[in-house]
């Protein structure tokens, strides 16, 4: 390598604390390939009340971390009294590691929560979990195995009451998306949200592009009239001529904007998030 590129410094690792630094960073779990953290931003004005908490695991397929993806969001869930958290999970660029590790340390994260429920003035009966592509499917393997199969862990459950989810990711079968980062492709189709299907799923709600290439917009149709089919509360919010990130901050603000309004809506009706205060004017 270049005596050059050696010396260049880490302006991406730099970008990330100043973006982040507003948060709290915790790990939440020690692995045998490092430690595994969690950026919280706490709500400026206190309460005595229990708050509830909305999580946001980022894209990218489990390969690079990229926290940041999601502080726009927690910002605005912070201002309107949530907990929120941009949430890393393992990566292979860092961990070496797959979706499967990202499974399981997304189904540990909402169970420290809840064990720092006290800690963090959490109310664990409120919790909500968001996420991007990569990210979306965690949150549904977080949600969707039977019961048996998500077990309780020293009694703390890892299941949300609710999802919103961005350019999802829902089928990892073979003819899916990203089977190839899967161990095999058996792995792949066991966990594929597609497969997994049920009654008594927690409302979700979907945003996604029509023209998205990567997560196919016809993918999460298919799968949100499956939901449906089973008795399950989701809604799916389509945008035309909008590929796989457009709901980014840094993609486009109209969207940014038209998609954090609904979710906050989505919250509000569904008693998750408290109305938002109204200044009544003057006539």
């Amino acid at each position: 390598m270049s005596i050059i590129l050696q010396r260049v410094a880490p302006i991406g690792e730099a970008r990330d604390r100043e973006i982040l630094k507003d948060a709290a960073t915790y790990v939440y779990q020690e692995r045998p390939q490092g430690p595994v953290q969690a950026h919280v931003f706490f709500p400026q004005v206190p309460s005595s009340a229990p708050r509830p908490v909305v999580v946001f695991f980022h894209g990218g397929f489990w390969d690079t971390p990229t926290p940041t993806q999601f502080v726009p969001q927690c910002l605005h869930f912070a201002s309107r009294g949530a907990v929120a958290v941009a949430a890393e999970t393992r990566t292979s660029a860092r961990h070496g590691t797959g979706p499967l590790e990202a499974i399981e340390d997304a189904r540990d994260l909402i169970r420290w929560l809840r064990h720092n429920a006290d800690t963090f003035n959490l109310d664990p009966k409120r919790v909500v979990i968001g996420g991007a592509g990569g990210g979306a499917f965690l949150a549904l393997l977080a949600t969707m195995p039977k019961p048996k199969h998500l077990a309780p862990v020293d009694g703390l459950d890892c299941r949300p009451q609710a999802l919103i989810l961005f350019s999802a990711l829902v089928n990892t079968t073979a003819k899916g998306q990203a089977v190839g980062r899967f161990p095999d492709v058996k792995s792949a189709k066991r966990l594929s949200p597609s497969h997994l299907i049920r009654r008594k799923l927690p409302p979700m709600l979907f945003f996604h592009g029509k023209s998205d290439r990567i997560t196919p917009f016809d993918e999460v149709d298919r799968f949100r009239r499956k939901l449906r089919f089973w008795g399950n509360t989701c809604e799916l919010v389509e945008f035309e001529r909008a590929d796989h990130s457009f709901f980014n901050f840094n993609v486009s603000q109209n969207f940014f904007e038209l998609t954090l309004g609904a979710a906050d809506h989505f919250l509000v009706d569904r008693g998750l998030l408290p109305p938002e205060e109204t200044t009544d004017l003057p006539l």
